[in-house]
């Protein structure tokens, strides 16, 4: 999407687009960070942040994305690189006996295991022990693309607590 919408600004050569971080399937981003590497033709201005923005929104008018703001930044940066962290946030939706029941809005943002209420302290408990830097290599599948991927991660904070919802029972961590 975001590809084709950058080529539409006709750069004098092909966009490169770098993105802070990938999703797995079924996963969404919120606020993601990406950086574009556009030249412009000789004699032509750069383009400032505003028609990025705008220019970039115009194009991806059908799609479920829209850039948010939009600056310089020096050549050194990479977007997915220099990410100082990341946060990632799983929602659980509680009290759904089956799939159909999970609110229409929901079902691709929320996992809704099956069960009774969740034991939360038994759970904040256990959250300390991830707390730190391990090596996450049984939590992860292969493919080709992982053993390229250092399995250590740091975890500085880890919360889980009740949220509103549509539910009663719906927690976020």
């Amino acid at each position: 999407w975001f590809q084709k919408a950058a080529q539409n600004l006709r750069p004098s050569a092909p966009i490169k687009f770098h993105i802070s971080s990938r999703t797995d399937t079924g996963v969404h981003a919120l606020a993601n960070a990406a950086h574009l590497d556009i030249q412009r033709a000789p004699g032509k201005a750069a383009f400032t942040g505003k028609q990025l923005v705008q220019g970039l929104n115009y194009h991806l008018k059908p799609e479920p994305i829209r850039i948010l703001s939009a600056q310089r930044v020096p050549s050194t940066f990479h977007a997915r690189f220099c990410a100082l962290s990341r946060t990632y946030i799983y929602r659980l939706l509680l009290g759904c006996a089956h799939y159909s029941q999970i609110p229409v809005f929901e079902r691709d943002l929320c996992w809704a295991p099956a069960g009774g209420p969740l034991n939360i302290p038994a759970m904040r408990e256990a959250a300390k022990f991830l707390l730190g830097t391990h090596d996450f290599s049984t939590f992860r599948s292969l493919n080709s693309e992982t053993s390229l991927q250092c399995p250590v991660r740091t975890l500085l904070q880890l919360e889980i607590q009740p949220a509103p919802g549509f539910l009663s029972h719906h927690y976020e961590h």
